[in-house]
């Protein structure tokens, strides 16, 4: 299963600095590690074909001998942007206002920064000047581990055990009303992520009888997109669903 997590974070508290670290230590592991960034900025590259191109459409992709890459003239989700990625551990470099994956917090020491717990954090990284006193009274709160800027491996080891990554679809499957509140009772320990119905594999699209290959989150997305829609319809009950087009 994909596993997510958060790095977030005000300015200048060291989330590429700890995301670059994290992905070198999970790569070293043997996983396939991707990186997603959140930007206020626009993505621009001026006097390149691939800006001059996306004056005329609304999508570039490239593709040369060393890279390869897409371009959109819109703000997608991550649940648009993920499946695009192959990997088994993703990390999210900012995004706060997400609320379907667990985080880590990179404190800078100041007041601000309770405002990052959202109870989905599995651990924080203390201010690269040691604030020590802030970081640990907004930790006592939030049981959970502070760990230094040189402890990559420790919150390496938290990543494998902790990630994951819920479908944001809020069908109600599960018998949360959003899936926030599913992914804090499982950030908390009393939650499992196999309680989401919209992540379980056994989902089959066959187009003309030739099953079509989905990885296990677009599955989820199927399948929990289908339940969602048909739960609230008279006569809906658990059990195999068949539907033909």
């Amino acid at each position: 299963m994909l596993k997510v997590i958060g790095v977030v974070g005000y300015k200048n508290s060291g989330k590429t600095t700890l995301t670059r670290a994290l992905a070198r230590e999970l790569t070293a592991r043997g996983h396939e590690v991707a990186v997603i960034k959140h930007s206020f900025h626009h993505l621009d590259l001026p006097g390149k074909d691939t800006t001059v191109l996306a004056e005329a459409v609304g999508q570039v992709g490239f593709i040369s001998p060393q890279e390869s890459g897409v371009f959109w003239k819109k703000s997608l989700s991550l649940e648009n942007i993920i499946p695009y990625l192959q990997a088994d551990i993703v990390l999210v470099e900012g995004f706060k206002a997400e609320k379907t994956f667990p985080k880590i917090v990179c404190l800078r020491g100041e007041p601000d920064d309770r405002d990052l717990f959202d109870g989905l954090t599995i651990c924080a990284v203390e201010p690269a000047d040691q604030v020590e006193g802030m970081a640990l009274s907004s930790f006592e709160r939030l049981r959970a581990p502070l760990l230094g800027r040189d402890e990559v491996a420790r919150v390496a080891d938290l990543v494998e055990a902790k990630a994951f990554k819920l479908p944001n679809l809020d069908c109600g499957g599960c018998g949360h009303e959003r899936c926030y509140d599913m992914a804090c009772e499982i950030v908390a320990g009393s939650g499992s992520v196999d309680d989401c119905i919209s992540l379980q594999p056994a989902t089959e699209v066959r187009i003309d009888g030739q099953l079509m290959p989905m990885n296990p989150f677009v599955s989820g997305i199927v399948r929990g997109t289908i339940l969602g829609m048909l739960s609230s319809l008279k006569g809906f009950k658990k059990g195999k669903i068949e539907i033909s087009i």
